[in-house]
This record gives C-alpha cells, structure tokens and sequence, in this order.
C-alpha cells in the first residue's frame, strides 16, 4: 500500500481518471444495492464542484488517489453483503494486502496494468460499545471501518450521474449517492482531528471556499443536523484547529497547496471556516 502525499503536486490527474473509471465501473455491478451506499473520502469535492462550474481561474480539487464507500447500516439488516462481497469478486476486486502481506478486509483492490486502486468500506457504530477506527466483520474476507458520523453521509446525499469509460474500457453512464457538503465537512473535521492529514485539511477547505455560493450554501445543507453530536463535535474542531491563520489545520491546508508561508492564503482559508461557525452557532 502506498503512503498518500502531503502536498497536491502528488496528485496526477491520470490517476483521478482512473479512480472515476473504477468507480464508475463498480456502479455498473452494484446498480440495485445503490441506496446501501454512498461515496465519502476525497473524490466526493470533484463531483460535487466540477471543474466547469468554477469561476475562470480557480483550481479544480487534485481528486484522490483511492475510494472510501460508505455502507448503510440496512446492509447488516438485510445480509446484502453477501452479494457485495460476491459481486466485487466476480468484477476481479479482492482484499487488499500489507507490505508484510497481513489480509486487509476493509480494503479491497483492483489492479489496472501495473496501478492498483483501493476501495475502502466504511460503516457507521450500531452499538453503542462501538469505536471509531475498529472494523466491523461482515462476513470472512469482508469487513468495514467503524465510522462515527457516517450515518449523516446516508441523511446529507445527493444523487449523481457519473459518466464516461469503466476500467474495463466500457462507455457508461450510472447514478450514485455522494455525501453533500454539510455531511462532508463534518467527516473531514472528524477525519482531521484522528489523523491530522494534510489532505483531508485541503477537503473540507476546498468544499467551504468552493462549493455553491459559497460558505452559506454548506451552512444550509448543515442546518437541519446542528443538534446531531457529531456536528456539534465538528463544530469544536473547526473552531480549535482552523479558525486562526496559525491554526494546525489551517496550517496544514496551506502546506498542502504548497503555501504555508502565504498569510493570505491562509487568512482566506480561516475566515470561511469562521463564517461557517458564526452561522452554525447563531
């Protein structure tokens, strides 16, 4: 498993296509377990804002290099994961592995060439002894990554066609829910607080400075979940890690597009993050 860069310069655009054409590709053979699902991680800001619909001269999100797929809790309910498990085995994913080569359940991969492209499963706690970060055995072969907050991803969605050529070089068109911005910000502010990832910085930033019209339009997505603990828990690392020019999370944003010495990039960066507060706390 390669380690994910620090900086956007690691990020090549073939890469993202790849990333798109897989999962495109996996919409094609999990079409009627599409309401189970909901696509959360890094490659969520591009197909929220497409590169068309930014102003001229505004840099469009570098994407991701892997694919974090959110699973809704129906899935244990229903025991569809039993097709999941099948389906994606039959399409040639398996589970990943270490450098070591420990099996790695909650990771499956997909290898195009010599590129391999990950999946990761997530799930939201369904007990209350749950904790963030442990997996969540579905099945032998099949796990998922316990992930508070993950249910407002299912709540917060929006249906989107993606388009264009599956890695199996196949022309296509599908729809398939993609966590909307309010859901986002919140996962990404929790994400930062366990790993402090630049890049999941640069997320959150990119959907507050880019999406809609701008922060109001993320505040209007979060609004009908202010009371929920996760948002409120968000709320919290926003104002302690990105309010201030010199906040780590700020700091970390500004390090990843290369800017950290930029107090206007960084200055812009914190007054989006307390005008969302501002709204939120009203």
């Amino acid at each position: 498993m390669q380690n994910k860069p620090t900086d956007a310069v690691g990020y090549a655009p073939s890469t993202l296509q790849l990333v798109r054409a897989t999962i495109l590709y996996i919409a094609t053979k999990l079409g009627d377990l599409r309401d189970e699902l909901v696509i959360v991680g890094g490659l969520v800001p591009g197909l929220l804002i497409p590169s068309s619909s930014l102003p001229a001269g505004s840099a469009a999100h570098v994407g991701t290099m892997d694919i974090d797929l959110g699973l809704a809790i129906s899935i244990l309910d229903e025991q569809r994961y039993h097709e999941l498990c099948e389906r994606l085995r039959n399409a040639g994913f398996e589970p990943d592995k270490t450098d070591d080569g420990r099996i790695v359940n909650q990771r499956w991969k997909y290898q195009v060439g010599t590129q391999t492209i990950t999946v990761d499963f997530l799930i939201p706690p369904t007990l209350d002894t749950d904790k963030g970060g442990r997996l969540r055995n579905l099945e032998s072969g099949l796990a998922a990554i316990i992930t508070p907050g993950l249910d407002l991803a299912f709540r917060d969605k929006k249906l989107i066609t993606i388009e264009g050529t599956t890695v199996s070089n196949e022309s296509a068109s599908r729809e398939i829910w993609v966590s909307e911005a309010g859901a986002f910000v919140v996962l990404k502010a929790l994400a930062f607080r366990g790993r402090g990832e630049n890049k999941d910085a640069y997320d959150l930033l990119y959907i507050l400075q880019n999406y809609g019209t701008g922060v109001k339009a993320v505040f209007d997505r979060l609004k009908p979940f202010l009371s929920d603990q996760h948002v409120q828990s968000a709320l919290e690392i926003l104002q302690q890690d990105f309010s201030d020019i010199d906040a780590v999370g700020i700091k970390r944003f500004a390090g990843f597009l290369g800017s950290q010495y930029d107090d206007e990039v960084r200055a812009d960066a914190a007054a989006a993050v307390r005008s969302l507060i501002l709204l939120c706390t009203k």
